[in-house]
């Protein structure tokens, strides 16, 4: 238990962690009901991948500018910032949906919204986090995260589908703007030493060219950015267009289509739950880099088995497995990041991988979503499994060649 929670026994991080999951929980709780909101109002897969893509789109945008700022002011203030614009989305809409003046353009702008707040909370808590606990429990930290993260991705949609079927979508979006709270009253008890502003703080647009001149010349980092781009960018349509596979795919039960989601959205929060705490109880290991490659293969094997099956106990199992391998790939790329960084550059580093992991999401359920409309959901995502596993398979056979070597 010491090696798979051991972060949870720093004060700081403990409170940061469950204020945390609390807020996640209802951040997927409004997901699982704005998805099917969005999909109520427009029969479109490619309307669904467009939300997805505004939400993600001030990542793109911004959260460089984010990491530029999360090193030179103090992280906690700029955290509690993003919760207040995230609450403020999030009690807009529920407004809106009282009122009956709800239209999807609407929702596309205030997801866009919510995007711009967690455009400059993610380096900020990202960068936070080694300040919580010592070096030698970093990588417990951040799959403990990834814990907490997926965690609420079971627990949201689940909480979701009952508060759905009781009040509507309303309390959804309510109930998050609510759980923004956990985080600004934990974030207001940390023990934290005041902050210390640089010393010489350079121009913004040279501090943002030192952490990219970081990462260009650090093969390691290089490579790990590129990856999880691919992987995102390959994988998390997936999520997306589940609302499609519940809909109109995997409808040989007596399930209603939202039941099926819900186990859908479970299973895959199940298996990324395994997944981090398996990669968090090891610690770092031997041989990251080729593990990290293998576990990438057989992600893209799974996802191209799932869209596949028409069968539900079958979907059920392989998104499990999935979210394991997929939580895996990124537990063991982020904390090689989080390792290999100076603390002084954490914050831009930091925002240019996140930039490629969160950026890789959007426009891949944008791509997605318009290729599935014109084919299908099935279809799009099996070629997505396969090229996932090519990019892997490639990696691994120039091997001798690769940065991951040093992992």
């Amino acid at each position: 238990m010491q090696r798979v929670a051991g972060a949870l026994t720093h004060r700081n991080y403990r409170l940061l962690w469950l204020a945390a999951l609390g807020s996640t929980i209802g951040t997927w709780m409004q997901n699982y009901a704005q998805a099917w909101l969005v999909f109520d109002l427009t029969k479109s897969n490619f309307y669904l991948g467009l939300d997805t893509f505004l939400a993600q789109l001030p990542v793109l945008l911004f959260m460089l500018i984010g990491g530029v700022v999360a090193d030179r002011h103090d992280r906690r203030l700029l955290l509690t910032g993003s919760q207040y614009v995230q609450m403020f989305s999030a009690f807009t809409l529920t407004a809106l949906i009282l009122t009956g003046h709800v239209e999807v353009w609407y929702i596309f702008i205030l997801s866009f919204v919510s995007g711009c707040g967690q455009a400059f909370g993610g380096p900020a808590y990202q960068s936070l986090i080694p300040q919580l606990v010592p070096r030698r429990d970093l990588p417990n930290a951040i799959a403990l995260n990834s814990t907490q993260f997926n965690l609420s991705r079971v627990l949201g949609p689940t909480a979701g589908g009952i508060v759905l079927a009781l009040v509507g979508t309303a309390g959804c979006f309510a109930l998050n703007g609510l759980s923004f709270f956990f985080v600004v009253f934990a974030l207001a008890s940390l023990r934290l030493p005041p902050h210390q502003p640089p010393t010489h703080a350079s121009a913004l647009g040279e501090e943002l060219k030192a952490g990219l001149r970081y990462v260009r010349n650090d093969r390691l980092v290089m490579v790990l950015t590129i990856l999880v781009f691919f992987s995102t960018f390959l994988t998390m349509p997936i999520l997306t267009m589940l609302p499609a596979f519940a809909t109109d795919v995997l409808t040989a039960n007596h399930y209603a289509p939202q039941t099926r989601l819900s186990m859908l959205l479970a299973c895959q929060g199940v298996g990324s739950i395994i997944g981090a705490l398996t990669i968090g109880s090891m610690g770092r290991f031997k041989h990251m880099g080729r593990v990290l490659l293998v576990v990438q293969v057989m992600l893209g094997v799974l996802i191209a088995s799932f869209a596949q099956s028409r069968i539900l106990p079958l979907s059920l199992g392989l998104l499990l497995v999935g979210g394991i391998f997929f939580m895996m790939v990124f537990s063991i790329s982020f904390s090689l990041v989080q390792l290999t960084v100076p603390d002084h550059l954490r914050g831009r580093v930091v925002s240019i991988y996140m930039v490629a992991l969160r950026g890789g999401w959007p426009i891949g359920s944008l791509v997605a979503g318009a290729m599935a409309d014109k084919f299908s959901a099935p279809l799009v995502m099996g070629v997505n499994g396969l090229l996932l596993s090519l990019v892997a398979a490639t990696l691994l056979l120039f091997w001798r060649q690769s940065a991951l070597q040093r992992a």
